[in-house]
């Protein structure tokens, strides 16, 4: 395996995933919201989508949806649809005292499966995460390179993102931060409601280059 490209590969994406983005937005409002297990099971998601960008970009699917702009704007249109809708349902949140913090009605549920989903599908129909996985694996990455060494490179992205997510969601999930967001009540979620429907918007806009 050719090391320094693993590592030029690793500084990259290490650039990409500290930048806020939907997948930052969703993890914080599930882990403030619901707390550390949703927190974390929706950093699972945003992991196990990227194996979906890694698959079609070994495939070369990614090309495909890169150079066809009907593909492309299918792909952008749903994932601006669904950060809208999220987000819209957000704008809607009502005040909720802070003892709903303690309390574990429908967590389960919304710990594993929800949260594991809006993960998922936050980062797996995000385009700009395509365009970003087709250049790494038709720029940065030589064409030569082994395919077995691709799907390291694609499972170690994977683990690196699930692991900053979790971060993100323990960080967010203390009591003390989830007692202060509370403090601030309802306010909180709308605000990251507004995050998200600028997310959407500013993605509705986005043009294939």
């Amino acid at each position: 395996m050719n090391w320094a490209e693993f590592v030029t590969v690793a500084l990259i994406h290490l650039l990409a995933v500290a930048s806020p983005g939907p997948d930052f937005a969703v993890v914080v409002r599930e882990s403030v919201a619901n707390g550390r297990r949703a927190g974390t099971w929706t950093a699972l998601g945003v992991g196990t989508g990227i194996f979906l960008h890694v698959g079609y970009s070994l495939l070369g699917i990614g090309l495909i949806v890169s150079q066809s702009v009907l593909l492309f704007n299918v792909l952008k249109w749903l994932a601006a649809a669904y950060l809208l809708y999220i987000g819209i349902k957000a704008l809607r949140a009502r005040p909720a005292a802070p003892t709903d913090l303690e309390t574990p009605a429908g967590a389960l549920e919304r710990s594993v499966r929800g949260a594991f989903v809006s993960g998922f599908v936050t980062n797996g129909l995000n385009p700009k995460a395509t365009l970003f996985f087709l250049s790494l694996f038709t720029v940065v990455i030589d064409p030569h390179t082994p395919l077995w060494a691709q799907a390291v490179y694609g499972i170690y992205l994977a683990a690196a993102t699930t692991l900053w997510f979790c971060l993100v969601a323990l960080l967010f999930s203390q009591r003390r931060v989830r007692a202060g967001f509370a403090r601030l009540g309802h306010w909180f979620d709308r605000a990251m409601g507004a995050v998200l429907v600028g997310l959407g918007v500013k993605l509705a806009f986005t043009q294939l280059r």
